[in-house]
């Protein structure tokens, strides 16, 4: 085996915490929460994962907030999720992998038919909330400072539980479009007052909840941050800006970015590459009339970009070299052993990965026992990512169509 490659499958520290090995399951949302209950299928889609060898596997969208949900089949961290997640969570270390856990806010991108203490979801600014146009909750409204208050305590609160009931880290989701990130956005917020305007205005209530889940989970407990290193869409985050969202996190005690890009609401094919989800999606559709929507408008809604390995390596390596203590996580097409070796020599400190794992759940044991001569198999078709709210949830369609032929 390689230095490089003996390097990725080596252990690691990240923050205080050791891991097995430098190699993380990305928080993908797995769509096995049914009425937001977190069971045997949750259980088992991460259990193949620690047990094919994974430094950590993430939880994906645990969200801290009834309102906060995208749709109603995920789940949030209230007390009804206590004990079945603690058990899964204890089984999961069992392995002798890690458990991380994504702490998310959705703010006004939202389908959640079953909001509990507001009437409409609410996010930095007053707009269309083009997700509920499927439910007929197209507007969102602007959070009051009040709201703003309430969010952050749902960040100290979730932080509590999350600690106690056995997690390993919590990665905050800093981007993609959702709750936080709509606030760090000039796209999505248009306010004037101390959370808008200026980068320093926009990163307030980020920084505030960083701060809120910092006092909740004390300073040896790694909390991990999922950025956007660019919006990629007319007006919002640029790249040169997204770097200084990374200075700030840093120096609000981050202790490792997550360098992502894109987001679900606007370009989502942004941070996926690869074959446009548009088909994918019409097939998933049980309403005919979103069905032919999907067909009709995908095209158009989904933007084209070709598949290449580690396309977001660059403004990864922009953010290590403007950071002074946060370490720094890769994601963004790292499938072939040359990717892998690439990333370590950049000196960069993790890698998440999200398809190909899910190609193969056993990526890390199989790439120990080949070495260089490991092929994952991922033509990064992006059907798992259309099969999201399938019955069932996430799961590589490709995997199913070899079973079938076997």
């Amino acid at each position: 085996m390689s230095p490089l490659l003996q390097k990725a499958f080596s252990p690691a520290k990240l923050g205080t915490l050791e891991l097995r090995n430098r190699i993380i399951k990305a928080a993908t949302f797995e769509g096995k929460t049914p009425d937001g209950i977190p069971g045997e299928a949750l259980h088992q889609f991460h259990r193949q994962f620690c047990e094919g060898g994974v430094g950590m596997t993430t939880i994906g969208y645990c969200t801290t907030d009834p309102d906060g949900r995208v749709n109603d089949q995920m789940m949030y961290m209230g007390d009804y999720v206590r004990k079945p997640l603690g058990d899964m969570i204890a089984d999961l270390k069992s392995t002798g992998a890690k458990v991380s856990g994504q702490m998310a806010h959705c703010g006004h991108f939202s389908k959640n038919r079953k909001l509990q203490r507001l009437k409409r979801p609410k996010g930095p600014t007053a707009m269309v909330n083009p997700l509920g146009l499927t439910v007929g909750k197209p507007w969102s409204d602007a959070m009051t400072e009040k709201d703003i208050d309430y969010m952050v305590n749902t960040y100290y609160e979730a932080g509590v539980m999350m600690k106690e009931i056995g997690f390993d880290a919590i990665e905050v989701h800093f981007g993609h479009g959702y709750g936080l990130s709509q606030f760090i956005s000039p796209k999505t917020n248009k306010r004037t007052d101390r959370y808008g305007g200026s980068l320093n205005n926009r990163m307030r209530l980020p920084l505030r909840a960083l701060e809120a889940v910092r006092k909740a989970v004390g300073d040896d407990f790694p909390v991990l941050g999922k950025m956007g290193l660019t919006d990629a869409v007319r007006g919002g985050l640029s790249r040169d800006e997204a770097i200084e969202v990374a200075a700030h996190l840093d120096k609000g005690g981050i202790d490792a970015l997550i360098t992502s890009g894109g987001t679900s609401s606007y370009n989502v094919m942004h941070m996926f590459r690869g074959d446009s989800i548009a088909e994918g999606m019409a097939e998933s559709q049980t309403n005919p009339i979103m069905k032919a929507a999907f067909r009709f408008m995908g095209p158009k809604m989904f933007k084209e970009y070709p598949y290449e390995e580690l396309y977001f390596l660059e403004g990864c390596k922009r953010v290590r070299d403007r950071v002074k203590n946060a370490q720094l996580v890769y994601i963004g097409g790292c499938h072939t052993m040359e990717s892998l070796e690439t990333v370590m020599a950049e000196g960069i400190d993790f890698v998440q990965i999200g398809r190909a794992l899910i190609k193969d759940p056993n990526y890390v044991k199989n790439a120990m026992a080949q070495q260089g001569n490991y092929v994952n198999g991922c033509t990064h078709c992006n059907r798992c990512v259309t099969t999201i709210e399938v019955p069932g949830g996430v799961h590589c369609p490709l995997n199913i169509k070899h079973e079938q032929v076997a």
